[in-house]
């Protein structure tokens, strides 16, 4: 086949049908690996914070006002680093954390403001107790410890977003930047999560659940995605080499059923009718005849 032979087979690919499901598998395409691009950034980000973490664990529990500072930011490095504070617990205000599930069980955490003696609170993530997310206020939950209390916990920066107003003392996900104007109070940035309390409460709440330091799913997702982009790439590849080699599918002949072809009978080839006795017709008898 020449050249130009050869091009003018292919022509069909311009045409309309075919244009558009070339740029929808380009779309597919594109937005597979995006997807997967996506997944393996989740990735480093993930073993990012896996090294911090692996780095905090082994340094020795800091005095709060080094890592935090009223209304300043949580600096990445410093993301669960233990830090340590002395002060006094304000249970008045304390403010009820919703939608807290662990293993599908419903819960809430207690956040209450711990008074550092130069005015400035720090927010304490107390831990989590299974209740109703609804009904729940901060009188049912279980009184800190009076007095002055040292805590020792893991520092965790702010969330974001609309879940974290702050409406009758109670949210959604803990951020400084709300729960300080809600309560009128001067407060560290930053929240922390406890680790541990001296003196011991009368009833704990359960601890925080430290985040897992495995690197998830993100690398075989990554690839899945990038696997579907393939295939529809392999897919339109295909099917044009299909239609280029045995033309469209619609003008393509269906090949006969085996066997003989019934033949439809002709008028000369109809049954002939039984010819009647014209000496002895039907009803003859009924006639007398």
């Amino acid at each position: 086949m020449h050249a130009s032979e050869w091009v003018r087979s292919w022509r069909f690919l311009l045409s309309r049908r075919w244009v558009l499901f070339a740029l929808a598998v380009l779309v597919l395409a594109y937005g597979t690996w995006w997807l997967g691009e996506w997944q393996f950034g989740r990735l480093d980000d993930r073993k990012d914070r896996n090294a911090v973490i692996r780095a905090n664990e082994d340094r020795p529990p800091a005095p709060v006002d080094e890592v935090l500072s009223p209304g300043g930011d949580v600096a990445e490095r410093d993301e669960w680093r233990v830090v340590s504070a002395t002060g006094t617990y304000d249970a008045s205000d304390t403010v009820v954390v919703r939608y807290r599930t662990r293993d599908g069980i419903p819960g809430v955490n207690a956040v209450v403001p711990l008074v550092t003696p130069g005015g400035t609170a720090l927010l304490v993530d107390r831990g989590w107790m299974q209740t109703d997310n609804r009904g729940t206020t901060a009188a049912d939950l279980p009184a800190p410890p009076e007095g002055e209390v040292t805590v020792t916990a893991w520092v965790r920066a702010d969330g974001t977003g609309d879940s974290t107003r702050v409406a009758d003392q109670s949210t959604r996900a803990i951020s400084s930047s709300e729960i300080g104007p809600a309560l009128d109070r001067e407060v560290y940035g930053g929240f922390v999560e406890l680790r541990s309390e001296t003196p011991e409460p009368a009833e704990s709440l359960a601890r925080v659940e430290l985040p897992e330091l495995d690197n998830g799913p993100h690398f075989f997702y990554g690839l899945q995605w990038w696997f579907f982009g393939i295939l529809a790439v392999g897919g339109f590849t295909y099917l044009a080499r299909d239609e280029w080699k045995h033309g469209p599918r619609s003008a393509r002949r269906r090949p006969r059923p085996s066997g003989r072809t019934p033949v439809t009978a002709g008028p000369s080839q109809r049954p002939q009718q039984p010819a009647v006795d014209r000496e002895h017709r039907p009803g003859d008898e009924r006639r007398g005849g």
